[in-house]
């Protein structure tokens, strides 16, 4: 089976999961992302461990009944069986398996059974797949699906239509693909469950292309053994991109978030991508009013890699007092935004994330921040002072201008903001924001980038590139210079064509300027004329 046809069956299952939901009332309801990524989750582990198990026991591979031969194993045989398995895999026993709760789904109380098992498996995995909050307590992989069901007459019914929907589809085939895959995947799985619905803390899914942008512009060249952090995560598309271009055996992800949702759907990539092993360092939290990262000290941690899409404005008046306090004078070292008397849903919080990144990006590391475009060049106030500091300390690589409505979710134009501590010398600026073509998603327009823009973005970056009118190479001297503008525009040279020509097509030419010029004078006398003629016709009645 190719990828690709099993990428539709992977999806037509999604589809159908979520059809169960609508037949049972929780269709667009708000715990509906919960059922579907909580049940794809359970089918996913399920099939891992049915693969694990087959490659440390070849000949389960070929019985057609391998679950009921390992329910026949003893405890010893199963408890050696469990410790053979990859790290990160789920540890899942005979009466948990998926085929288990296909045989008993006629029994009395189902639904009861099904929570059971789901919630067994989140407690004896606890310890790999729990998210964190920032004040500790441990989010653990399943909450008990039936009990969004309202009406309890019906619960049974549900838990066995979802496991009806299952046990017909695997995932074996299909454990040694690589990211790309996954990604298509998962965006997919939350395609409905990750947009901005006007909240407070409303989720922004980044574009696959500004993803790609950050992490190629940021692993140029082999690394290994490295840490990568987003302070503000999401659902993970910025770490993963990032995680996918080092290695994700080379890296340890570290995140934090303000949404609990966002953290969920973070593990369950993480999951899907390898990365089981960073699931520990996820954190739920408030990242500006809690960092939760910490060296032994206790002063923040310091990365090798991070990225971030933090939230451009959002009201955090809330807390803004508490982060004058002399702990967070060199973190917030330009400034905290003030409180405005109105409005206050839209104070500028992405200063404090930039501020955050720089204190927490180690001596050589390297950091990727999309900003609002106004940023780069605001001539006074927090955000100059800022990038004085990035100019002072030697610490820019570059910045992408991308082009408008990148995001099909704002209009607010974004910039791409890099930073290594590496780069004592030139630094790059690029002008995007003429590429692209304007499509239409749902009732919004967005630009798409193709393949070949998205290289030449990249390949001018990493190269340091100079090209006329897209692309400019300058110093820290030079920025200094110019107020400090990180905008590629104000660097690009004004050109002058100049022309050779004769003194008698000069002359020519001169003259057929003075021609057109009496004509135009001649012309002027006969309207002014007829002009004050009609003015004289006019009577008053």
């Amino acid at each position: 089976m190719t990828s690709q046809n099993f990428t539709i069956q992977t999806k037509a299952l999604i589809d159908e999961l979520k059809g169960v939901c609508a037949d049972y009332g929780l269709g667009n309801d708000g715990n509906e992302f919960k059922i579907i990524t909580q049940v794809f989750l359970y089918k996913f582990l399920n099939d891992k461990f049915a693969f694990e198990v087959k490659q440390l026991e070849p000949k389960l591979a070929r019985d057609k009944d391998w679950e009921e031969t390992l329910t026949k194993y003893s405890e010893e045989d199963y408890e050696m069986l469990l410790l053979g398995l990859n790290p990160g895999t789920a540890r899942i026993l005979p009466a948990q398996f998926l085929g288990n709760l296909f045989h008993k789904q006629d029994l009395p109380e189902f639904a009861r059974l099904f929570d059971d098992t789901l919630e067994a498996i989140a407690n004896q995995n606890s310890d790999i797949f729990s998210v964190k909050t920032d004040g500790g307590a441990k989010v653990v992989l399943f909450d008990r699906v039936s009990n969004f069901i309202a009406d309890g007459s019906r619960r049974d019914a549900f838990c066995k239509a979802i496991v009806n929907k299952l046990i017909n589809f695997s995932f074996e085939h299909i454990f040694n693909e690589k990211f790309d895959f996954y990604a298509t995947i998962f965006e997919y799985l939350i395609s409905d469950y990750n947009k901005d619905s006007g909240g407070k803390y409303a989720e922004y899914f980044t574009p696959h292309a500004v993803a790609k942008i950050m992490a190629a512009c940021l692993v140029n060249g082999e690394v290994f053994n490295v840490t990568c952090y987003d302070p503000s995560a999401g659902s993970g598309t910025l770490l993963m991109n990032l995680a996918h271009a080092i290695g994700e055996e080379k890296c340890s992800i570290y995140s934090q978030d303000i949404s609990q949702k966002s953290s969920s759907l973070l593990r369950l990539n993480l999951i899907l991508n390898n990365l089981v092993h960073s699931i520990q360092n996820i954190i739920q939290g408030n990242t500006i009013s809690h960092p939760y990262h910490k060296g032994p000290d206790g002063s923040l941690q310091k990365f090798d890699f991070i990225v971030s899409n933090p939230p451009f404005k959002l009201d955090f008046s809330g807390y803004s007092a508490n982060l004058e306090s002399n702990a967070n004078r060199d973190r917030f070292f330009a400034g905290i935004p003030n409180v405005p008397k109105k409005d206050k849903d839209k104070m500028a919080i992405y200063l404090l994330f930039i501020q955050h990144i720089m204190h927490s990006l180690n001596a050589t590391g390297k950091a990727a921040i999309v900003v609002p475009t106004g940023f780069i060049t605001a001539q006074s106030g927090i955000e100059k002072n800022i990038r004085e500091r990035m100019v002072a300390q030697k610490m820019l690589a570059g910045v992408v201008s991308m082009p408008s409505n990148i995001f099909a979710t704002t209009g607010t134009n974004v910039s791409i903001l890099f930073l290594d501590g590496n780069n004592k010398g030139d630094v790059v600026l690029i002008d995007a924001s003429n590429l692209g073509t304007t499509v239409k998603e749902g009732k919004n327009q967005k630009i798409l980038l193709s393949t070949e823009e998205e290289e030449k973005i990249i390949r001018t970056f990493n190269d340091k590139v100079a090209e006329d009118d897209f692309s400019v190479v300058v110093s820290y001297e030079e920025i200094e210079a110019k107020n400090y503008s990180l905008s590629a525009g104000q660097y690009f040279e004004v050109k002058i064509e100049y022309v050779d020509i004769s003194q008698d097509e000069f002359n020519a030419k001169l003259k057929g300027f003075e021609d057109t010029l009496t004509g135009l004078f001649e012309d002027s006398k006969v309207l002014e004329a007829q002009v004050q003629g009609n003015l004289k016709t006019l009577n008053y009645e």
